[in-house]
């Protein structure tokens, strides 16, 4: 076991188990919206703030600029900002971003596999 100074055993190894690479790949897409952020934008390659609002439905402004500028930080989206009146700021993903399109993909599988037929859009 290679620990790094910096580290605690704790931190590197839980029970013998390596628990960094899930606990960063979680800390990427943990929050309300992430992965349907990306769901869309895996679908539709280029949206504009307000397509990618109204896909989502009910989520407030606040929390899609958030979730956004988060994504961002974490190289998972391209913001691409276009100098015009009014504003026009379009949304793609990453080739990090793309890197995770087949767990994406596979939780869509599971999901056809297994929603219930009464189970509806909330």
């Amino acid at each position: 076991m290679d620990i790094k100074k910096t580290e605690t055993v704790v931190e590197y190894c839980k029970n013998g188990v390596d628990v960094r690479p899930f606990s960063y790949a979680m800390s990427l897409i943990e929050g309300k919206w992430k992965l349907t952020i990306m769901f869309w934008l895996w679908h539709k390659e280029v949206l504009r703030y307000s397509e990618l609002k109204r896909n989502l439905g009910k989520i407030t402004h606040k929390m899609l600029s958030n979730q956004l500028k988060e994504m961002e930080n974490d190289g998972l989206i391209l913001r691409k900002e276009y100098p015009q009146v009014p504003p026009k700021v379009e949304y793609s993903l990453t080739e990090l971003g793309h890197s995770l399109m087949p767990v994406l993909d596979a939780l869509c599988r599971w999901g056809h596999e297994h929603v219930p037929e009464e189970w509806t859009l909330q």
